[in-house]
């Protein structure tokens, strides 16, 4: 059906894609504004795909007509919470070279932006360049570009006091066959108690009328029950939570009259059990086969033994698909696999043999753009009707990039990534072909890790996961959004990039930041307004990044990888990692790696995969005293599961330096198996994982 999905919710001023599902390019759909708050002048334009932008709190409710009915998209505004800022830099931020005293602007891009080239400019004020703008509370950071090309760039941080987004989890049962929905809503860390509001689903015959709220507690008489009804509902306080929504399902148990109704209630934005469970090891893989040998997917395949040996459960492969670059993110074909990797059969013969190893494949789905040479943006540029409005076109007085475009208009795209152009999902086309690239491959791998998930619109990944998960809940989504974003976190993805540990495990490595700074990481998650059911992905380094040894060193880089296997959440190896790899994309290293690393992550996998109690939510900060060394660079905390109590003692440094804690330990080191200290002090290099006494 072409109903739009679940109500939307937003703030004033954020922009509310509105588009139908299941899209067929020829159809015929128009959206109308039916209500909107009293004080609103708020439109939708004609075409079957509009933005409402809510200009004034309360709710608006759209019409979408579309040849199998009139559906309802109801859209939630809340207040905006935002406050003036500014971010500024002078000559001597900026790196590397350039003219910078013929300058009278500066290139200003960040997540307020989406990155977006040229449509934020910083006027330069004697040897100062300053922009203002309005940013929600949090961090945030900007990038000050001269020329364009990130060969002279500078940037700023600034943060905006406030309160984080509250949190709520819906809770579902039967009271003498009437549903009673219980809503859970907890405060943003120094935010007030919310309240909570329900929402009903326009795709359910469930009506208003038929339930009751009180407080934070839904009711539905069971005669009021229909077939399948969707109940979401937010937190609301100084700020509105990511929603959270509950499937109730209702069937009889036989045919017999009276027989009653069962009714189940099922969550359907959590992420699937074995994720949590899971370590995941992304493959660059036009580097992963060795120096003298090309890699191919019969390549890997024959290196699955060491894959294997690792104790992975998920291979996460950069893009196979058919790209005339190394890392293969410029797609010229997105339903066939790169010649020089291989063909879709001996790329499906890889998917089966690691299968047969018991390790998932994630797949990287990449959606946001194109290369520039796919013959679909040629024939956009080109003037060919049919595809004209497949590609995002921007004002010529936007565009910054060095490329004669020949005309009044230039392909938008993120960065200065003038040759992956990006999609136009105002486009029905376009909606249609990306799904049925979604389709393409679902059935092939068990996960997609999405590219530049946050420059494709909000409702198209509500559409996609409901896509994927009908078939196969068990499917894996993995969203890249940097900086983290948890509005991506509602009815979208299950696992998330933790870009606050990443950056925070590498300000430690520099000695900016004390190693004790990964608790205020972690506890960011709380304030972006992540459920708590959500999954995190803890990594030190991934593609698109330089390699952690490289800018840190051995040793920090292991105590790095220690916190992220000993912290809740998903870990990553990047391929290479574990071998010594010092490029960023560079070669594995097959005859000369760190086998003694190697290892090291090995004994890590193990451990974690052995012990529940790292696996399980919420650490605990214990209290220590650093004897001998930088006491900077040692953390300690303790993870339990209720059965086992483990405390866990990094340092990030050279040499070895010895810890008193205040809590009786064992005296083996779980990961090494060598004896580390007595009577609760204990002698760590890297790190440190020992048995303590359960109850505390």
């Amino acid at each position: 059906m072409h109903h739009p999905g679940p109500p939307r919710f937003a703030a004033v001023g954020e922009s509310v894609e509105l588009a139908p599902r299941q899209p067929d390019p020829d159809m015929a759909a128009e959206w109308r504004l039916v209500e909107r708050p009293t004080a609103s002048t708020a439109t939708l334009r004609d075409g079957p795909i509009s933005h409402l932008e809510p200009d004034t709190p309360g709710v608006y409710r759209a019409e979408l007509t579309a040849p199998d009915g009139t559906h309802e998209q109801v859209v939630r505004a809340f207040p905006k919470v935002t406050e003036a800022v500014q971010f500024s830099v002078t000559t001597d931020d900026f790196e590397h070279g350039g003219d910078l005293a013929v300058a009278d602007r500066a290139i200003v891009i960040g997540k307020f932006n989406d990155f977006t080239m040229g449509t934020h400019w910083a006027e330069r004020d004697g040897d100062e360049w300053v922009i203002e703008t309005e940013l929600p509370p949090g961090t945030h950071h900007a990038i000050f570009s001269f020329d364009g090309s990130f060969e002279s760039t500078a940037t700023d941080e600034v943060t905006v006091e406030g309160p984080g987004r509250p949190q709520v989890e819906l809770t579902g049962e039967t009271e003498d066959g009437d549903l009673v929905v219980a809503a859970d809503a907890r405060a943003a860390p120094s935010g007030s108690e919310p309240e909570v509001e329900f929402h009903l689903d326009g795709r359910d015959t469930l009506g208003e009328s038929a339930v009751t709220t009180d407080g934070d507690e839904l009711r539905v008489p069971r005669e009021a029950l229909p077939e399948t009804a969707r109940v979401h509902a937010v937190a609301v306080a100084e700020r509105h939570s990511v929603a959270d929504t509950l499937v109730v399902e209702c069937g009889r148990k036989s045919e017999d009259a009276g027989a009653g109704e069962t009714v189940s209630v099922s969550r359907p934005a959590d992420p699937p059990a074995w994720a949590g469970d899971a370590t995941i090891y992304e493959i660059f893989v036009r580097s992963f086969a060795g120096e003298t040998v090309d890699t191919t997917f019969e390549a890997i395949e024959r290196r699955v033994p060491y894959i294997e040996s690792l104790g992975v459960d998920v291979v996460w492969l950069t893009p196979v698909q058919a790209s005339p670059t190394r890392h293969g993110y410029h797609i010229t074909d997105f339903f066939d696999t790169a010649e020089d990797l291989g063909t879709r059969e001996e790329f499906e013969s890889l998917v089966d043999r690691l299968h047969d190893a018991g390790i998932r494949v994630v797949f990287d789905l990449v959606i946001n753009h194109s290369s520039r040479d796919h013959p679909a943006f040629q024939l956009h540029r080109a003037g060919v009707p049919e595809y004209a409005d497949y590609y995002e076109r921007i004002p010529a007085s936007q565009d910054i990039s060095d490329v004669d475009w020949a005309g009044e208009d230039a392909p938008g795209h993120y960065f200065n990534w003038t040759r992956i152009p990006n999609l136009n999902y105002d486009s029905l086309d376009v909606r249609r072909w990306m799904l049925d690239v979604v389709d393409e491959w679902r059935d092939v791998v068990d996960g997609f890790r999405c590219d530049v998930a946050w420059g494709v619109p909000h409702g198209f990944w509500k559409e996609v996961r409901g896509r994927v998960k009908a078939d196969d809940p068990e499917f894996l989504l993995l969203d890249e959004t940097v900086p983290r974003d948890a509005a991506f976190a509602e009815n979208e993805f299950d696992v998330h990039y933790d870009t606050d540990l990443f950056d925070t495990l590498r300000d430690i490595g520099t000695g900016e930041e004390p190693a004790s700074a990964l608790f205020e990481a972690l506890d960011a998650t709380a304030e972006h307004g992540y459920p708590d059911r959500a999954g995190h992905m803890r990594y030190v380094d991934n593609h698109d990044e330089d390699r952690y040894l490289d800018k840190y060193g051995d040793a920090s880089l292991r105590a790095a990888v220690g916190a992220t296997f000993t912290l809740p959440g998903t870990p990553m190896i990047y391929a290479g990692q574990e071998r010594g790899v010092e490029q960023q994309r560079g070669t594995m290293r097959w005859h000369d790696g760190d086998n003694d690393l190697t290892d090291f992550h090995r004994r890590l996998v193990a451990l974690r995969s052995d012990h529940a109690a790292l696996r399980a939510p919420g650490v605990h900060p214990i209290p220590y005293t650093v004897e001998t060394g930088d006491a900077d660079s040692v953390v300690a905390y303790e993870r339990t599961d209720g059965d086992e109590t483990l405390v866990v003692v990094l340092h990030f440094g050279d040499g070895t330096v010895s810890v008193s804690l205040d809590t009786p330990v064992a005296d083996t080191d779980l990961l090494s198996g060598d004896p580390v200290g007595s009577d609760g002090t204990v002698k760590v290099g890297d790190i440190v994982v020992v048995s303590a006494p359960n109850g505390r």
